[in-house]
């Protein structure tokens, strides 16, 4: 299954609230996401059906080993990106809203090329 930007976001959103909160519950994505929570719903189911995440009976939400794999990816584009463009002199909350956008289309060679320039200019 090809896995949209949308997708990615919430895959995203789901591992960084599951640093902060531990556990994950579709309302909580809904609230960090401003999104409805019929559209979190729906997106839960697909990202399910597409063996992304797992949905407890509690509801809790987990990553499927794939999920993790995603959205650990899209994370480490976010902070690398953030960092880059804060170097910059961009402001963090432009850097962070750009960096949400560049993340899901910039190729791997360009991120490499900047994660080492940010990794060996003590960025992150």
């Amino acid at each position: 299954m090809h896995l949209a930007a949308s997708g990615e976001m919430y895959l995203e959103t789901i591992y960084v609230l599951s640093k902060t909160l531990g556990e994950v519950h579709s309302i909580d994505i809904s609230e960090h996401m401003g999104y409805s929570k019929p559209s979190v719903s729906r997106a839960v189911g697909l990202l399910k059906k597409g063996g992304y995440v797992r949905m407890a009976e509690n509801g809790v939400l987990t990553l499927t080993p794939t999920g993790l794999e995603v959205a650990s990816k899209i994370f480490e584009r976010h902070t690398v990106l953030s960092a880059f463009l804060t170097y910059l002199g961009v402001d963090a909350e432009t850097a962070a809203e750009d960096a949400c956008k560049m993340e899901h289309d910039i190729s791997d060679a360009s991120l490499e090329a900047i994660k080492a320039f940010v990794e060996k200019n003590g960025m992150i």
